[in-house]
């Protein structure tokens, strides 16, 4: 039974615009200030990017997720510049993100839109970053940019591994049986956890 074969022909059988704009939405939603920390924004990306297996889906999710991040970004910005140092000590900042948040307002402070460009990169920080820019007075026509360039960037990544993992699947899938396949499922799952647990704290352990 070709499982993994099943699943992304599934996937790949869904219509393309609604795939396309449904991962947009939750890139744009986990850009946006509080939802990043709702919406699995990176993991949506990736399952989706295991359908981009022709150059005019690659391109579409690519320029789509772009945009969206984009403007996820700009609202945040929007967001932090609206309310000010005031989101700081909102419920929401303080039980999930108090500690990203002043790493990230320290890191804007010394490094501007560069700050913003690498923060797109980097989990949980990327969510608080737009807001804290807005915050600290960084200007919008600097900030825009940055943050475009960051989304291209990003997005390009993730699609590309989503892609390429894709394929691989497809390719592991006929070298195994089927109970092969499900501990090799499994083992991946805990390894995946794990690794996003692990790439969260290495992510705020890194920003000086």
């Amino acid at each position: 039974m070709a499982l993994v074969s099943d699943l992304l022909s599934w996937l790949q059988g869904l219509p393309e615009p609604g795939l396309v704009a449904a991962t947009g939405g939750l890139v744009f939603a986990e850009c946006t200030i509080g939802l990043g920390f709702l919406a699995p924004g990176e993991s949506g990306l990736l399952i989706a990017a295991t359908t981009a297996n022709t150059v005019p889906r690659f391109l579409a999710l690519w320029l789509v997720v772009t945009l969206c991040a984009t403007a996820g970004d700009a609202l945040g910005y929007g967001i932090g510049r609206r309310f000010g140092p005031r989101l700081r000590d909102t419920k929401l900042i303080r039980r999930y993100g108090l500690e990203a948040w002043d790493k990230a307002t320290a890191v804007l402070e010394r490094r501007g839109a560069w700050a913003v460009f690498f923060a797109r990169f980097l989990p949980v920080i990327r969510t608080l970053t737009p807001a804290a820019a807005g915050t600290s007075g960084l200007a919008f026509r600097r900030f825009l940019p940055a943050a475009a360039a960051g989304a291209f960037c990003w997005s390009l990544v993730h699609i590309g591994i989503g892609a390429a993992l894709g394929e691989a699947a497809k390719r592991i899938e006929g070298a195994l049986n089927t109970g092969g396949l499900i501990v090799v499922g499994v083992l991946a799952a805990v390894a995946v956890f794990f690794l996003l647990r692990l790439k969260k704290r290495k992510a705020l352990e890194r920003v000086p």
